[in-house]
């Protein structure tokens, strides 16, 4: 028996010689993507050797990787085999999409610079001979332990001020923010952070601790507003309706937040009033709806948004659940449809900082596309919509078990791999975009997306349809012409951006030096299959980059540290921004953009 652990799901455990990786991960739980079901024909289980010892490369290693791979210890997982306790990294694109979400965003490192700080003091009671008032008396503690002159302090923490002093003997933590008391604890209390990134179809909520920045839990979860609209556009139309429509939507946030944050500090052991500090980070009419802010000019030309700068208000004047003299801080918007989400983006990777041409995509249902050339960043915003998600699809759905998230096709022979490895009940984004890049390939499409005959093409309802799964009694699962022209209309968006972008700095695809993909999408998809049908530019595989919901990280940055907020400012001021509405020949680019082949360059 050998020890195997597999990082960065965090799961060790024994399992017996002479079985493969791809089996041991199978004991684990833990999913590794294997289309082919081990056969090692689809080469989509990679994996690296972190440490110890396995069997040699085979000749399917040495297919699937180039020599400098081989030497970092790449492999196949179904064609190796452990002798001796092993450790191994899997890949983020390696994994099935649930357990992708658990190291979703990148880990970074930061030194904790909170702009709310835990002070511990002894206060001494006061007497007849100095009847000090309990406020002075803090203030006056503070300065002769920390040479903290006296500020302003939160009137809730007034109001509660002399019964804690009292029920605590005279000892308590204060949370000082800048000069002002935002809440008062028993001695040694740990103060908490919230961080909050809310999509326009998904949210992710986290909690940390404000002084080492460690997360202490995590959730993701629907946005309630998609009830309302599952675009942008019809969620401003709604809203300009009545103020009790505008109203509805706020409140519809704020609860999901109160609901998860409760839920999480149950989890913890921790009560909600304990956060004192919050990051919230979303697209501009997110961003407006969860203030109150009017999101009627965002729908009209010029597109203008009610406020761009960084915002700090009082918790509970949005009816936000934490301490109450605890602040929520709003990161930048750029532009109307460009907000703080993709400057948390821009943060965590650190784009803005790097030479060469780089180019970063949030990919969502709105997807926001930067590229910085030589230190000058220029945005656009592309309306991608709801295709990713498996919304308008035929038999799409969200990434959830039974989920068809990966597709092979040679010749008549169809491989799928599904989301928990059940049965298929439909098929997600990702799964949607590797079976159009596999009809491509095998020519089942053209290029202009339209279906050709095909063994596993039939007509039903006047209308072609390509069979994944063909069940006739429980329900096939099938990718229609018009699911087809739904993704095409998705990465069309997508592509023109990126060639706007690229019109603008004067340079072509072959000139970029990186893209950085992130977002909950952008996470799931295979790079290559995005490659293939023309969402994203033909550049070597090595090129790119996953990195997840950078949007969360950048909001856990800006949490902890004073210093990434200011850098969150100058990012925004310095990301120009590119209206795609208003690029001359706007919609026959459009219509080339839609080509399932790239051809800017030629």
């Amino acid at each position: 028996m050998y020890t195997i652990e597999f990082e960065p799901v965090g799961r060790r455990r024994k399992c017996p010689k002479g079985i493969s990786l791809l089996d041991c991960a199978r004991r684990l739980n833990v999913d590794i993507v294997s289309i082919c079901g081990g056969m090692s024909t689809c080469k989509r289980c990679k994996v690296q050797i972190v440490s110890g010892l396995v069997s040699p490369p085979t000749p399917e290693d040495k297919a699937a990787f180039t020599k400098d791979e081989l030497k970092q210890n790449f492999r196949l997982a179904c064609t190796t085999f452990p002798r001796g306790d092993v450790k191994i990294l899997v890949p983020p694109e390696s994994l099935s999409a649930p357990q992708r979400t658990q190291v979703e965003g990148l880990d970074l490192k930061v030194e904790p610079e909170p702009p709310v700080c835990g002070l511990q003091v002894q206060l001494s009671p006061p007497s007849l001979d100095a009847p000090v008032s309990d406020e002075q008396n803090l203030w006056s503690a503070l300065k002769n332990k920390y040479e903290v002159p006296a500020g302003r302090m939160d009137i809730t923490v007034q109001q509660d001020l002399s019964s804690r002093l009292r029920n605590q003997k005279w000892k308590a933590c204060v949370a000082l923010r800048d000069k002002e008391i935002v809440a008062l604890g028993a001695s040694r209390t740990r103060w908490l952070g919230l961080a909050a990134d809310i999509g326009t179809t998904k949210i992710a909520v986290y909690i940390l601790d404000m002084d080492s920045g460690e997360t202490l839990a995590s959730r993701g979860l629907m946005n309630p507003q998609i009830s309302y609209g599952e675009d942008l556009v019809s969620r401003i139309y709604f809203a300009s309706k009545s103020g009790e429509n505008a109203e509805k939507l706020q409140r519809l946030l704020v609860d999901a937040l109160n609901q998860t944050v409760a839920s999480l500090c149950k989890e913890i052991k921790a009560d909600p009033s304990r956060i004192v500090e919050a990051v919230v980070v979303a697209n501009t009419a997110i961003h407006h709806f969860f203030l109150r802010l009017p999101v009627h000019q965002l729908g009209v030309a010029p597109y203008v948004p009610a406020v761009r700068s960084a915002l700090d208000i009082k918790a509970r004047d949005i009816g936000l659940h934490i301490a109450p003299g605890g602040y929520v801080h709003l990161l930048p918007n750029v532009a109307a449809y460009v907000g703080a989400d993709h400057v948390a983006m821009i943060l965590a990777t650190g784009m803005d900082q790097t030479d060469g041409a780089i180019l970063g995509i949030d990919i969502g249902t709105n997807t926001e596309i930067c590229l910085n050339r030589r230190g000058k960043m220029t945005s656009v915003s592309c309306a991608s919509g709801p295709a990713f998600e498996g919304a308008h699809i035929q038999h799409g759905m969200r990434a959830a078990a039974g989920a068809i998230e990966h597709v092979r096709l040679s010749g008549e022979r169809v491989e799928i791999q599904t989301i928990g490895g059940g049965p298929s009940v439909g098929i997600c984004g990702s799964g949607l975009l590797d079976v159009i890049a596999q009809m491509l390939q095998n020519k089942v499409i053209d290029a202009t997306g339209k279906m050709n005959a095909h063994p596993l093409v039939r007509s039903r309802d006047g209308q072609k349809e390509f069979v994944l799964v063909d069940r006739p009694e429980d329900g096939s699962i099938t990718v229609s012409q018009k699911d087809v022209r739904e993704l095409q209309l998705a990465k069309a968006a997508i592509r023109l951006g990126i060639e706007t972008l690229l019109d603008d700095a004067g340079i072509v695809e072959k000139d970029i030096d990186k893209v950085v993909i992130a977002g909950a999408f952008g996470t799931f998809i295979d790079v290559e299959s995005a490659v293939t049908i023309g969402m994203l530019p033909p550049l070597p595989l090595e090129r790119f980059e996953q990195v997840g919901n950078a949007a969360g990280t950048g909001a856990r940055l800006a949490l902890i540290s004073k210093s990434r907020r200011q850098a969150a400012d100058r990012i925004a001021s310095r990301d120009g921004y590119i209206e795609l509405a208003s690029i001359p020949d706007f919609n026959l680019k459009f219509a080339r953009a839609s080509s399932m082949t790239w051809s800017l360059a030629e």
